[in-house]
């Protein structure tokens, strides 16, 4: 499950090297106080582990649905994003985000993971799922980017999705059973 909407102030036009404050302010960030939708509520009741990354935003969305973790764990926390050295042009935080995550698949990654590093973390995280998986339905409170790597692996494994593709929309949710049973 993706966490809740961060709670990021609006920010005005920023250059690719103003991101590196933005980037951090919203790793730091908890989320907006709006209710939670049933579907999580009751997708989240199904679950016998909680594990959540140690990121605010997703340590703040596992509250908001009334649970504790099991597991906190930075593995599970989102890709790196990295920022630019260059103060033109100036854009919205987001789509700088947009693009400088297109230039992190490409292999941009000045002071942050590569790629294909956390594409490594992701597959380790699969694993990790999958041995708490013996104790019962796994809950995930992670990220958009890192979940959709981690799905990548569970497939790999057998793993076969069980939901439609739900998008990268805040409390969005797959769920996975081995071999589709």
């Amino acid at each position: 499950m993706r966490h809740a909407r961060p709670k990021l102030a609006a920010t005005d036009k920023l250059s690719a090297l103003d991101m590196k404050d933005w980037i951090e302010h919203s790793n730091r960030c908890e989320i907006t106080h709006q209710p939670v939708p049933q579907a999580s509520l009751q997708l989240a009741a199904s679950a016998r582990v909680i594990v959540s990354s140690n990121a605010p935003r997703a340590l703040t969305s596992v509250q908001a649905l009334g649970l504790k973790p099991a597991l906190v764990d930075a593995l599970f926390s989102e890709a790196q994003l990295p920022y630019g050295r260059w103060k033109r042009p100036r854009l919205s935080p987001f789509t700088w985000a947009f693009i400088l995550r297109v230039l992190w698949l490409c292999g941009y990654s000045p002071s942050v993971e590569s790629a294909a590093t956390a594409k490594t973390r992701a597959s380790t995280a699969a694993q990790r799922l999958q041995a708490l998986a013996s104790a019962g339905p796994v809950l995930l409170l992670g990220h958009g980017f890192m979940n959709r790597l981690i799905a990548r692996q569970l497939e790999a494994q057998g793993w076969v999705r069980q939901t439609p593709h739900g998008g990268g929309r805040y409390w969005s949710a797959a769920v996975y059973r081995y071999g589709g049973v």
